[in-house]
């Protein structure tokens, strides 16, 4: 691998990512804070695995867990079949990290970060230089090179920080928000980056509370929520087992009470953002019409309406009584 140091996996038959009643907690006594609270979870080889929740909900702890940054408080993990707590060291070398909050020198240019990136990995230096030319282009940075990073957009920083997480060929890639804050097509642009990436056998766990992007990006999924598992399992069946689509109406805030009165004759009323009110359609689409009449004859003015099929986001309601933040981010 031109150089590169690879490290085996300490046990080839166990999935690159396993967690067990993972608990980490910060504080002591009454002041306890769960973060992480039990969590179990196995990333299979070779997969995107689409980690899901609110901010505060646990899931950068869990990734800090994962990639050794903060010790369990209990339970235990693997990753590249190495133990995060015991064999720490080998878990970084096994691993590519990108984490929303990381702290890049904004004097210091692209160029020279991947410079300092590969010695830190003990590149050899001819290596280390084609390797950093190879990363920059790959992530479409080739004319920025040598510019200060401090000069950079956004959506630039961010692919910077995938091209330092891979530097060293990593078998499993670790993304936490990776698109936050970027333009439509900055995250498009990273999303197919990934796509390829797992195309040449990166496993990939990305944390988002983007839920069209796990959507887009993920085999399999986990929903946490206030440190739980609260789902796990393929987008597409867990937005079946939703079952009814969900009718979301816009009325007045005094006709709230009365149309809620209406909406739970066609099904049962689902948790909705602010200014809606939704239900689940037993009947499914061919309830519409019915329901149209119904507020009517109840002299329900109806500002806006619109049916939605099952959704990830519609998951997380059913789950945990409330909506996912990041479920209205825009379509890509």
């Amino acid at each position: 691998m031109g150089g590169v140091e690879l490290v085996a996996c300490n046990d080839m038959s166990t999935p690159p990512i396993v967690a067990e009643g993972l608990v980490r907690h910060f504080g002591s006594g009454d002041k306890v804070v769960k973060a992480v609270d039990g969590v179990d979870l196995t990333v299979n080889d070779g997969e995107i695995f689409g980690f899901l929740g609110p901010n505060g909900a646990g899931k950068s702890t869990t990734v800090r867990v994962l990639t050794t940054l903060l010790k369990p408080t209990a339970g235990r993990a693997t990753v590249a079949g190495y133990d995060v707590a015991t064999q720490a060291d080998m878990v970084r070398r096994s691993i590519g990290v990108a984490l929303q909050d990381a702290a890049i020198d904004p004097l210091m240019t692209g160029r020279e970060l991947l410079a300092l990136q590969s010695v830190l990995y003990g590149l050899p230096k001819a290596r280390a230089s084609s390797r950093g030319d190879e990363l920059l282009e790959r992530v479409g940075l080739t004319a920025a090179a040598d510019r200060r990073v401090g000069t950079y957009s956004g959506g630039m920083r961010r692919r910077l920080d995938l091209a330092l997480s891979l530097v060293h060929e990593p078998s499993v890639l670790f993304l936490d928000e990776p698109t936050t804050g970027l333009d439509p097509m900055s995250r498009l642009t990273l999303w197919e980056e990934v796509r390829r990436l797992n195309r040449e056998g990166t496993t990939v766990l990305l944390t988002t509370q983007y839920l069209e992007e796990a959507d887009q990006l993920a085999d399999r999924v986990a929903i946490i929520d206030h440190g739980h598992i609260v789902r796990q399992g393929v987008p597409r069946d867990l937005k079946a087992a939703v079952g009814a689509p969900t009718l979301l109406i816009d009325v007045a805030e005094a006709q709230s009470p009365a149309a809620r009165d209406v909406l739970v004759r066609f099904g049962d009323l689902r948790p909705t953002s602010e200014g809606t009110l939704g239900v689940g359609l037993r009947e499914g689409a061919s309830a519409v019409a019915a329901v149209i009449r119904a507020l009517d004859d109840s002299n329900i003015h109806v500002r806006h309406l619109e049916l939605n099929e099952p959704s990830l986001d519609d998951v997380f309601a059913e789950a945990t009584g409330h909506r996912l933040e990041g479920a209205e981010a825009p379509k890509q």
